[in-house]
């Protein structure tokens, strides 16, 4: 008898009895995130770590518990990971990595490329006053509309600082969807929005930037927006001191850490601890669906602005801008800058849009940042 009880208590600790219907679900889409990671090539830095996450945690929910509510005090393993979100940690340091990757030459030399990216957070207000609409108070509409400038880091900021922890999982889930998903989403709406002869223009060479401009440049901007708005600071501060480590040429041994271990290690515990927060009981519900939606929206409507920005530029400049940059001023780098050229090589394979979408594209990184400072101004956070 005691080898049977045995047994039986050893069959009943497993997931299969413990599990409800709604975590079956997850587990299947957990899956499914998985084969577009992996099959699909969408994004897999993001989506493997953020799809094992959602795995990870509808099978043993326990790994995400909280120390309070343990036997022995100790929390789940990914709690401890999930705590670095909150405290805005890895957000700030996914940031630093993305200023040591990046070369901001491209919007140093063309400076009009902050209008397109200023352009393209148009989604992100349109979806705050939809969410509104939708029944989501001020604070929850802030958070889930940020995923409007296709920026996960930012997203995970925003809902932390603003305290809507209970939605930060979807609205991270959807923010990093819509950012693998830039290739497939964009490339309608700027056909849409623009014609064969304004897809064709070419425009002119840039400037060569000097190595004092790309110096100041980050030490200029910090100083400017974080005193306007002091609360963008740890993302604003971290891209550029990460920019600044790139282009001052004397820390090359920083420069690789940032934008290589240090990235991969805060991708790792970034992606599993947002996964880890779509168990069941908090993903499957109607605000989830409604999430999806209004980040859609905002992505798409983000897209649109810097579009139509992009064709009044174009009119204005008489033909010298491509309005297939606009769209790149949503802050997916690189990906929303490859998407306009390679919208653009359809058109005529010789042209060549890559680096001036990297304009609008690091202009949208920054704007993003200056979209979620504002609303903490605004809620007083």
């Amino acid at each position: 008898m005691d080898i049977l009880g045995t047994l039986s208590n050893l069959v009943a600790q497993t997931a299969f009895f413990n599990l409800t219907v709604g975590n079956y679900i997850m587990i299947v889409v957990a899956l499914v995130f998985l084969y577009l990671a992996i099959a699909k090539e969408y994004e897999p830095l993001l989506l493997v770590p953020i799809s094992f996450g959602m795995l990870l945690v509808n099978i043993y929910p326990d790994i995400m518990a909280h120390p309070a509510d343990t036997s022995n005090g100790v929390g789940g393993l990914l709690y401890y990971f999930y705590q670095m979100d909150e405290w805005s940690i890895l957000p700030s340091l996914i940031f630093m990595g993305v200023g040591a990757m990046t070369d901001f030459g491209p919007l140093i030399a063309n400076p009009i490329s902050f209008l397109m990216g200023a352009a393209a957070q148009f989604g992100i207000y349109v979806a705050y006053f939809l969410a509104i609409v939708l029944g989501f108070n001020g604070k929850s509409a802030a958070a889930i509309s940020i995923i409007g400038g296709a920026d996960g880091p930012t997203s995970i900021f925003l809902a932390s600082k603003l305290g809507q922890t209970q939605l930060l999982g979807p609205i991270a889930v959807a923010a990093y969807s819509y950012m693998s998903l830039v290739p497939i989403i964009q490339p309608p709406i700027m056909r849409l929005f623009t014609t064969e002869k304004e897809r064709k223009i070419k425009m002119g060479q840039l400037r060569n930037v000097s190595k004092l401009e790309k110096i100041l440049f980050p030490v200029v901007i910090t100083i400017v927006v974080c005193m306007i708005l002091p609360t963008t600071a740890p993302l604003v501060g971290m891209l550029m001191l990460g920019n600044l480590f790139r282009e001052s040429g004397v820390v090359r041994q920083l420069t690789e850490t940032a934008s290589n271990a240090l990235m991969y290690i805060v991708v790792i515990l970034l992606g599993t601890s947002v996964g880890a927060t779509t168990s069941a009981e908090a993903f499957l519900n109607a605000s989830t669906l409604k999430i999806v939606v209004l980040g859609l929206a905002a992505f798409a409507f983000g897209t649109f602005g810097g579009v139509m920005l992009g064709k009044l530029l174009c009119i204005i400049t008489k033909g010298k801008i491509n309005p297939l940059i606009g769209s790149a001023g949503v802050s997916a780098v690189p990906m929303a800058a490859r998407v306009s050229q390679k919208v653009g090589s359809e058109e005529d394979p010789t042209n060549f849009l890559l680096m001036h979408a990297m304009g609008p594209n690091v202009a949208g990184v920054i704007g993003t940042a200056v979209a979620a400072g504002t609303f903490m101004a605004i809620f007083g956070i």
